[in-house]
């Protein structure tokens, strides 16, 4: 299947995306070749990737089909999953409400669900907002989510959630280590929500998409239930799911972890907003904000929605997340002191899927490698 990009980098001046004298136009149309023999080597049905510095968008590109053993091919149109990507958008709402009083990185669990707090096992009443963001409040990693179906009354489910996981005695002594949970996003989504009285989608929307221009936005699973108008899900062993549709997803009390969809240019654009950010710049943000979200906790490499390790090819640290919802995998790296990113998403999910977006993450790292003429950019991102 042929490499599909945007012709000349024309669409994207006229709608306002970049100014018109960038200067990569040159180089625009590589993304897509550079993805597509990756993509073939994985056999993915489809991948799309970009590169961002901090002055926005720098190159995009798509290849394969929406579904596998069809011909309709993937476009600059189309949505991808988010996957746990979503965590780092949540963990930004969390910053803004902190910025305007209605939370505090060391609010209490106890403080915030005040009117419940007495159910709660003792051992996490001190639990604050940024060790959940972290990962380190004493909570497992999943519950049987299933219990939680449906997309009605969401903060009285998420509510139910909150009762649940601190009904018991933790996992660990909160604030001791990370270990990565979907349950502690769930209750961020939920403090979220007793803060400032709104479904926690409303406020992300309200407070990242609309500030940043993701207009394509949304939450749960692609396309039309049937119809071939987005790129389709595929299991671990490259399989078509039996569905499509926007109930094709983790169900919608994990939206806060990770049901978030757009185009990989809107992804890009609340990348590329973290990338100022981690650069000392204010945005969506004020500077001090990014500083404390981007900061690993407890010594560890944990952050608040964020990874955060040292590589040589970004000139020290980097931002990382992963994101799958086992039929989408998506997979973003961030390097401030190379003021680059790269992100890229594919249909599939699994291991396989994993393997092929970290290889294409690889070759976009040398390709803006070669671009800028940095030395040291391996395109590994591993290492």
């Amino acid at each position: 299947m042929k490499s599909g990009i945007l012709a000349g980098c024309s669409l994207l001046v006229l709608c306002g995306m970049i100014a018109p004298d960038f200067p990569w136009a040159a180089g625009f149309s590589d993304v897509g070749s550079v993805l597509a023999p990756i993509r073939e080597r994985h056999d993915m049905p489809a991948m799309a990737g970009a590169v961002v510095t901090s002055r926005g968008l720098e190159a995009v590109g798509w290849t394969g089909v929406r579904k596998r053993g069809g011909a309709v091919p993937v476009t600059g149109e189309d949505l991808w999953h988010l996957g746990s990507c979503t965590k780092a958008m949540t963990a930004a709402v969390a910053g803004k409400l902190v910025e305007e009083g209605k939370l505090r990185w060391d609010s209490t669990v106890a403080e915030v669900f005040l009117g419940i707090a007495g159910d709660f096992h003792g051992g996490f009443r001190a639990v604050t907002l940024a060790q959940l963001l972290s990962h380190g409040g004493g909570l497992p990693k999943d519950l049987t989510w299933g219990e939680f179906a449906g997309s009605g009354d969401l903060p009285r489910k998420r509510l139910a959630i909150v009762r649940r996981a601190f009904g018991i005695e933790p996992a660990y002594a909160p604030g001791t280590e990370s270990r990565y949970s979907n349950v502690g996003y769930v209750v961020v989504g939920a403090a979220i929500e007793k803060a400032t009285g709104k479904h926690w989608e409303e406020v992300v929307r309200e407070l990242v998409f609309v500030p940043l221009g993701m207009s394509s936005a949304g939450f749960g699973g692609l396309g039309t239930p049937g119809k071939i108008d987005a790129p389709w899900g595929h299991a671990a062993d490259g399989t078509p799911v039996p569905t499509n549709g926007s109930a094709n997803d983790n169900v919608p009390v994990m939206g806060p972890v990770g049901r978030v969809h757009c185009t990989i240019q809107d992804w890009a654009k609340f990348v590329a907003d973290q990338l100022r950010g981690a650069r000392g710049a204010d945005g969506l943000l004020k500077a001090a904000t990014y500083g404390v979200m981007q900061a690993p906790q407890r010594g560890g490499d944990m952050a608040l929605g964020w990874m955060v390790v040292e590589r040589p090819w970004g000139g020290g640290r980097v931002l990382h997340h992963t994101g799958s919802n086992t039929m989408y995998y998506a997979n973003v790296w961030i390097a401030p002191a190379r003021d680059f990113a790269v992100l890229v998403c594919t249909n599939q999910g699994g291991d396989r899927a994993f393997k092929a977006t970290d290889e294409a993450v690889g070759a976009l790292i040398r390709w803006q490698g070669q671009r800028t003429g940095v030395e040291n950019q391996s395109g590994d991102a591993r290492r």
